[in-house]
C-alpha cells in the first residue's frame, strides 16, 4: 500500500515512558505529530489517525510523551511550502530540587 502524498521525516522514538520530554528543532514551519504505534500504522495505510501536536510555527518544540509505549514522531510538510530540516532529542528531566550535600574542602 502506498504512503501519504506529502513529504515527511519519520523518527522512530522506540519505547518511551510517560512524562519523557522530547525537543524538536525545525528550520521552517511544519507539522510536528507524535503518534503511538497503532496510529503510525494507520498513517502508513492512509487511514484516519490520531496524534499529539500540530503546526509548529517556532522551534524548538517540546512535547511530553502522554503514556508508556512505542512512539513515532513525524515532521511533515502537509499544507506548507516544503519539508523542514529537523532533529529530535530527549530532554533530561530536571534533577530533584534537593541540593547536593556540600563537601568540606581539604
Amino acid at each position: 500500500m502506498s504512503g501519504p502524498n506529502f513529504r515527511f521525516t519519520h523518527y522512530d522514538l522506540k519505547q518511551l515512558r510517560a512524562g519523557t520530554t522530547i525537543e524538536v528543532s525545525l528550520s521552517a514551519v511544519n507539522n510536528v505529530r507524535l503518534l503511538n504505534a497503532t496510529n503510525w500504522q494507520r498513517f502508513q495505510e492512509r487511514l484516519d489517525f490520531k496524534y499529539v501536536g500540530g503546526v509548529a510555527k517556532k522551534a524548538p518544540v517540546r512535547m511530553v510523551i502522554p503514556e508508556d509505549g512505542h512512539w513515532h514522531l513525524l515532521v511533515d510538510a502537509e499544507g506548507h511550502h516544503g519539508l523542514a530540516d529537523s532533529s529530535v532529542k530527549m530532554v533530561t528531566p530536571p534533577v530533584n530540587s534537593i541540593p547536593a550535600p556540600r563537601q568540606k574542602a581539604s
